[in-house]
């Protein structure tokens, strides 16, 4: 892979900042979107001016809630603080340790960075992220807080912020496996073991197991991606650590890296040379994971694009993916069991590559979507910093046990159960006639599940069904089931009437034109005359 990414490196693209632009009508600023927004865009001349970007990772300060993005750049580490999205600061870089290189990896635990590159002997390097908090006159220069020389090149860095644990993967140890550090200390790193038995890793997860099965709670578990393999290991004893299972899959081209569901039954893969070698679109792989000593392949996801995909994140029931030259994608994660295969559906994308999906090795490097504001941000080998706001929800349940009641002349009361979530809201629709009428709102923005309705008419029967939306009123729920009822009083309602059903001008008639329209209905009884 390194080969192919090498033969199709491009030079950083002149390219201009870029302010808030909301994904209308499927572009933002240039840049083909769906239900992402651009916030801000910050070329590579703007955070460090180095010839390209790589890795890309994040932290928040806890204190003060401020929030920084990690820039793995070819000559070093540029640090931006996103805490206004809009308005972001390039604070400065760390540079390289030794020389440039193509691959850089960040990762962070207990407020400090952790840095690997491929340029040789390179290390590990350790920033005090507090130091940011504190640059009065941006940008600077920062120096390392501490490093680890147990290693040389490395091609990634895992981190596991429940123990304190580091593996570094592909270096030139432990045959290119699992490099152990102990972090527990940030400032002065510790080596603690070596995984070799799989020989290569290219990247993992590893994490303190909480998950189905049973026979590995309270374990350190590392979910590797091998090369041509899903290999899983047992890390809590650094000393021993044991090879778990090892499962090939058919169409493999580069095992490259995967992450867990949050509930931890499945694991997601992207291969990075399966769209080149066999020439479909990009494929998402769906692991059962359940049996950690027996991995099964469900399937996969088949992207609408063509591109390479490359690291991928799991936040709820998205995964946030970076795919070189479609830019970032956004997957909703469903029925992942389903008899008919895994479900899932892309729900949105924002393209930093605009001429091209095509499956090369350009644009988009990686994601990092845990920032607590929502905002994600994006690495562009070529581009820069991409920092975007996705506009997605989970749709509530419907709202039911909706009731309407005859509450006096003219009034009809009516109250439903809702879910229940703070700052969701309800919006009341009403049909004249009943519920195979015409719905129109009548009431929107509610906070409380109830709604005096004091403009209905006697003696007419009403539909009523009630949506809930979501806090942030972009994502609504399906309609609730329909009630009817009628209410006392005078029968003020208009007729029902559906408008003009054709507008003709006669072929021997100048100046006319001939209306014509299916007749009303009276709702309370009498002729109906039309104006």
């Amino acid at each position: 892979t390194m080969r192919r990414q090498i033969a199709d490196a491009l030079p950083a693209e002149p390219l201009a900042p870029q302010h808030r632009t909301p994904c209308e009508n499927g572009m933002a600023g240039g840049y083909p979107c769906d239900k992402v927004d651009l916030l801000e865009f910050l070329p590579l001349s703007q955070i460090g001016g180095a010839s390209g970007a790589n890795d890309i990772w994040g932290w928040t300060h806890a204190a003060s809630g401020r929030e920084f993005a990690l820039v793995g750049l070819t000559s070093g580490t540029a640090f931006v603080e996103i805490t206004d999205p809009e308005a972001p600061v390039y604070l400065g870089r760390l540079p390289t340790h030794t020389s440039n290189s193509t691959w850089r990896d960040i990762k962070t635990y207990s407020d400090h960075a952790f840095i690997v590159s491929e340029a040789g002997g390179h290390g590990l390097q350790v920033f005090d992220l507090a130091e940011l908090l504190a640059v009065a006159t941006p940008p600077v220069t920062f120096a390392e807080s501490g490093f680890y020389a147990g290693f040389g090149n490395a091609h990634n860095l895992v981190v596991d912020e429940a123990t304190g644990f580091a593996y570094a993967v592909g270096t030139g140890t432990c045959s290119g496996g699992l490099h152990m550090v102990n972090l527990q200390t940030p400032a002065s790193p510790v080596g603690a073991g070596c995984f070799a038995a799989d020989g290569y890793t290219h990247d993992a997860q590893c994490v303190l197991y909480q998950g189905p099965d049973a026979d590995y709670a309270g374990h350190e578990v590392c979910f590797a991606s091998n090369e041509d393999t899903v290999t899983l290991i047992d890390v809590t004893d650094k000393g021993a650590p044991a090879q778990i299972s090892r499962t090939p899959y058919p169409g493999r081209g580069y095992t490259h890296q995967g992450w867990l569901t949050e509930d931890r039954a499945h694991f997601l893969v992207d291969d990075e040379l399966d769209e080149q070698n066999l020439g479909h679109n990009t494929w998402t792989y769906v692991w059962d994971v359940r049996d950690l000593d027996s991995p099964q392949l469900l399937g996969h996801f088949e992207s609408p694009v063509a591109a390479i995909d490359h690291n991928q994140y799991v936040v709820g029931d998205y995964s946030f993916q970076a795919n070189y030259r479609s830019g970032l994608r956004i997957l909703h994660l469903g029925d992942l069991d389903a008899p008919g295969g895994p479900e899932i559906e892309q729900v949105g994308f924002f393209d930093i590559y605009p001429t091209s999906d095509s499956a090369n090795f350009n644009g988009a490097w990686s994601v990092y979507p845990y920032f607590p504001s929502g905002v994600v941000v994006v690495s562009g080998i070529e581009q820069g910093l991409f920092v975007l706001q996705p506009r997605l929800c989970s749709p509530p349940l419907a709202p039911i046990e909706l009731v309407a009641t005859p509450d006096g002349d003219h009034q009809i009361a009516l109250a439903w159960s809702g879910s229940g979530t703070p700052g969701a809201t309800f919006t009341l629709e009403r049909a004249q006639g009943g519920c195979t009428g015409v719905f129109d709102e009548i009431a929107s923005g509610l906070a409380a599940p109830s709604y005096a309705d004091t403009g209905a008419s006697g003696q007419v029967t009403y539909g009523y069904r009630v949506v809930e939306k979501d806090p942030s009123g972009l994502c609504a729920s399906p309609v609730s089931a329909c009630v009817e009822t009628a209410t006392t009083g005078v029968c003020t309602a208009p007729p029902l009437f559906a408008g003009l059903t054709s507008a003709t001008t006669p072929a021997t008639s100048w100046c006319t034109v001939r209306l014509e329209w299916s007749p009303g209905a009276a709702a309370c009884g009498g002729p109906v005359s039309y104006d």
